[in-house]
């Protein structure tokens, strides 16, 4: 498949404004993103940058930069026949350089970390709908709302720290899975996926060894596509191991991902559907 339709990997990072996209170059990158109030998390290696560019990123990324704007980092990924998709974006918390005599630099990055440190105020008095509510957070962390669950209205809502915390909050309201993915505030039901996303894995379609059951529901690791996403439904189809075929919501997604080595992967946990 990788002769007929080859990847695509493109990082982009922004810094005081400016942003710098590299594609071409030798990347890695790892990471899981949680479909709860978890930071998503990754580590994105980027080899052979001028020494120019290695420089500035190690720089603007380090914790001694009295810059305190947000170092934003963007990760795409797919295949030339149908783009690359975004896979993760977060703020960088830490850069270091490879040993040589690679040159390198490798980023630990979280999703939203930069509104950690933002501290907000937020009340409203009486009843006040929760879409509202959400929509007030997701301005306050600067995304867009995906909001897919029930409405309903909520009493002297009053919110007073760290921006990123309110997730958690709207999260504790019961019934409701609240997080943060690509710059998207998610508000879903429990136990229902998203709508139009539900993912066939299969061996066809990229499905890589066989699924493995877990207390939850079940564990699979198939070929990125651009069809997959956080939140979203997964259909499973195994003639090895039929035990686990079914529908799922994803609640766990990693990923592995290199444009000049083997791993191209999701790895993906779902809870059963009833």
């Amino acid at each position: 498949m990788q002769a007929l339709d080859p990847r695509v990997v493109k990082l982009s990072i922004e810094v005081s404004g400016g942003i710098k996209t590299y594609e071409g170059l030798a990347i890695r990158a790892t990471g899981t993103k949680y479909a709860n109030p978890n930071q998503n998390e990754a580590e994105i290696t980027i080899y052979n940058l001028n020494r120019q560019t290695q420089d500035f990123i190690l720089t603007e990324t380090s914790p001694y930069n009295f810059n305190r704007t947000p170092k934003t980092i963007r990760l795409e990924a797919g295949r030339v026949s149908y783009g690359a998709s975004l896979i993760y974006s977060g703020n960088v918390v830490s850069s270091k350089p490879s040993q040589p005599p690679d040159i390198g630099v490798t980023m630990k990055c979280l999703t939203g970390n930069f509104y950690k440190g933002l501290m907000v105020s937020n009340g409203m008095a009486g009843s006040v709908p929760l879409s509202v509510i959400a929509r007030r957070v997701a301005a306050d962390l600067n995304t867009r709302l995906i909001f897919q669950t029930t409405d309903r209205n909520i009493a002297n809502y009053a919110y007073t720290g760290a921006a990123l915390k309110q997730v958690e909050q709207l999260g504790a309201l019961g019934n409701i899975n609240a997080f943060v993915d690509n710059a998207t505030l998610v508000l879903q039901t429990v136990g229902l996926p998203l709508s139009n996303t539900i993912s066939v894995v299969s061996a066809e379609t990229g499905m890589v060894g066989i699924p493995e059951l877990t207390e939850r529901g079940v564990k699979v690791k198939f070929l990125l596509d651009n069809r997959t996403v956080l939140g979203g439904g997964l259909d499973v189809k195994s003639v090895m191991y039929p035990a686990a075929n079914g529908s799922y919501v994803i609640y766990k997604l990693g990923f592995e991902i290199a444009n000049r080595d083997t791993p191209f992967y999701y790895i993906a946990e779902g809870l059963r559907l009833a």
